[in-house]
């Protein structure tokens, strides 16, 4: 099994750890989160990694190698001249891949969600993309139709809605930075350099099926301020206990 890692970002929230490191290689809980994601993914059989990298990227390469690749193969997809967003990152290492669906994990999430059944359940329902959602407090919220398909996106404080279709009820769940994606996908990546996935998702999703999948009875920490540091190093003590 495959997987991408995102770990590009600038981590502005983060500062002024960020000023020196890339937010991938902060630590929590005695662990960076760059770590995390990599044993979480290859808890369920992820052998083969490649990590997009852009700011101080050259000292996730080192790490990496300092710690001997993790025992798994993983390479790199170098955005250091610029940044792609999602979408374009995703597009950048297309040739990564292979015909089988593969992970797309961001960096900066803590969650004990079961991603074997989220794999499993993929490959049951066969979608171009299955995002983890769950019900949270968030300015952004995916919208879901009773079966689970995508059909839209809403900005709750600034009111913007996108819809893909048009159907009702529609129920907002919040994205959880995990995704299984069939390959297929890349045939309906356009022709820009830089866009955001979760855009692509909505345009796929006028047509074809993307598919939620809810962990509601897992935590989701998103380490993206300094005041979330504290908390993150408790769900890592959830998620590693044998290793604290």
């Amino acid at each position: 099994m495959k997987a991408m890692i995102f770990a590009a970002g600038l981590g502005t929230r983060l500062r002024p750890i960020t000023d020196t490191k890339p937010k991938a290689l902060v630590a929590v809980g005695g662990m960076t989160l760059l770590e995390i994601a990599i044993k979480r993914l290859k808890s369920i059989g992820c052998q083969d990694i490649i990590i997009n990298i852009h700011h101080f990227g050259q000292q996730i390469v080192d790490y990496i190698q300092q710690n001997d690749y993790f025992g798994i193969k993983i390479q790199f997809s170098d955005e250091s001249e610029k940044l792609l967003d999602t979408g374009g990152g995703l597009k950048k290492a297309a040739w990564f891949f292979d015909d089988a669906p593969f992970f797309v994990y961001n960096a900066d999430i803590l969650s004990d969600i079961d991603l074997k059944a989220m794999y499993d359940n993929h490959l049951k329902n066969n979608p171009l993309a299955t995002l983890a959602v769950k019900t949270r407090k968030s300015s952004r919220q995916l919208l879901f139709d009773d079966q689970e398909s995508l059909c839209g996106w809403e900005n709750v404080v600034s009111g913007e809605k996108k819809i893909a279709r048009a159907v009702s009820p529609l129920h907002p769940l919040a994205f959880s930075g995990i995704h299984v994606i069939h390959p297929a996908i890349f045939e309906f990546f356009p022709d820009e350099a830089v866009f955001s996935i979760i855009d692509l998702y909505l345009e796929i999703a006028k047509t074809k099926e993307i598919r939620g999948f809810r962990h509601e009875q897992s935590f989701l920490h998103d380490v993206g301020k300094l005041d979330s540091l504290e908390k993150a190093a408790e769900y890592v003590q959830q998620l590693f206990p044998k290793q604290q």
